[in-house]
């Protein structure tokens, strides 16, 4: 059953939380969070992606680069621009964009319970990634973005979250991407320990985003033995009838030496094509693609679709055993440099620019993978293939953050 507690957050004063606030760390650039950091000294970046501190060459030295973030963390709490709460406390987290809006609990999850699967995973994570995040939480003795998890929708918790969203809140403002951030904190006691009771009989969380800041929060607790607070993992979570997938697109470099008509007509074994016009697909395994300056739409020959097995039944993984791998020869899209992703926020006019500027030949666009979908992978056991799914809205770092254990300052 999941395992959650409150705790005593550090975040920004409520006048500066627009300031503070930053994209999670793994969605923008190097060269886009210098460019945002470089003329606020409060955001978040200097601490979740200190490399911008660094010449590029440095970028694989983590424990000299989190220093830095560890200096800059430190100096907002002893200013005041951060601060931690006194007690352990809940918080509800809403995002709005647009039409769609989800609020979450931001809360603790257990490490264990992620080792014992009752957190469910659905992708791989990569060591170069675990790495850094290892020595970002390691170096900062804190965990400072949380993880983006969900919960099968729960008719009491939805209830109570939304009498206390009826409050105003504590932190409200909109970034500069138009999303906008607001947070209630939960001090009741009472209310505290009965959240607590609601999840401890729900029977499973899922990772929706987040894979590499929850492995490296596990090899910390498995390194610390559990030490400190080193046995929780910093989260939001979410019932999963609120959040929002969008697609992943895919484009590639080139055609792998075929012409463009020997490329057209492979495709033609795979899919039946027509020159739709349309660039966002309207039914699963149909796929958009943007080739020779037109959009074609690809539906998928229906002999070569498995619905029994529900990796196989994605668009993603037809995609990538039908065309990418045996057409375009690229066999693994996670370390290819032929082929690029592209987050659905970004719309179809992204990849029809990236293929008409010459920087790429052939882009895809393809349905986004449903919440339903996610849930049975992870109940299966099996994994996805990379870059699946793009969660929107992002959640900002630096609203919640949570500390391991009081460290020892110079």
């Amino acid at each position: 059953m999941a395992k959650i507690r409150p705790f005593a957050a550090i975040r920004p004063r409520p006048s500066l939380a627009a300031q503070v606030s930053a994209l999670p760390y793994d969605v923008v650039s190097r060269e886009d969070a210098w460019l945002q950091a470089k003329d606020n000294p409060l955001s978040f970046f200097h601490i979740s992606r200190p490399d911008i501190h660094f010449p590029s060459s440095k970028e694989n030295h983590w424990q000299e680069i989190h220093k830095k973030g560890r200096e800059v963390f430190f100096r907002l709490l002893a200013e005041g621009s951060l601060y931690q709460d006194e007690k352990p406390y809940y918080y509800l987290y809403r995002l709005t964009m647009g039409k769609h809006s989800q609020t979450g609990l931001v809360a603790l999850a257990n490490c264990q319970e992620y080792l014992d699967n009752i957190i469910k995973k659905h992708e791989l994570t990569r060591q170069e990634k675990e790495d850094d995040r290892t020595w970002h939480i390691k170096i900062l003795e804190a965990q400072t973005g949380p993880a983006f998890l969900i919960y099968k929708s729960d008719g009491q918790l939805n209830r109570l979250f939304h009498k206390i969203q009826t409050t105003p809140p504590e932190i409200d403002f909109i970034a500069n991407d138009g999303v906008r951030h607001s947070s209630w904190t939960i001090t009741d006691a009472d209310i505290i320990e009965k959240i607590t009771e609601y999840f401890s009989k729900i029977p499973a969380l899922y990772i929706a985003d987040g894979h590499h800041r929850i492995a490296a929060a596990n090899r910390i607790y498995k390194e610390w033995r559990g030490l400190g607070g080193s046995a929780w993992f910093l989260s939001v979570i979410f019932p999963h009838d609120q959040v929002q997938i969008l697609p992943y697109n895919r484009v590639v470099t080139d055609l792998n030496g075929l012409t463009p008509q020997l490329f057209l007509d492979a495709l033609r074994n795979v899919f039946e094509i027509h020159d739709s016009g349309r660039a966002i697909p309207r039914l699963k395994h149909e796929i958009c693609m943007y080739f020779q300056w037109k959009w074609r739409t690809l539906k998928f020959k229906s002999d070569l679709i498995d619905s029994s097995n529900p990796i196989n039944d994605l668009d993603v993984h037809l995609l990538q055993k039908h065309v990418l791998k045996p057409i375009l020869g690229i066999d693994d899209p996670r370390t290819s440099k032929r082929i690029a992703f592209v987050g659905g926020i970004k719309g179809p006019k992204e990849l029809e620019r990236l293929v008409d500027i010459g920087q790429f030949t052939c882009a895809f666009s393809l349905k986004h993978v449903s919440v339903d979908d996610l849930i049975h992978i992870a109940d299966s056991g099996e994994v996805m293939p990379p870059k699946s799914t793009w969660f929107e809205p992002k959640l900002r770092d630096g609203l919640f953050s949570y500390q391991l254990w009081k460290p020892t300052l110079p």
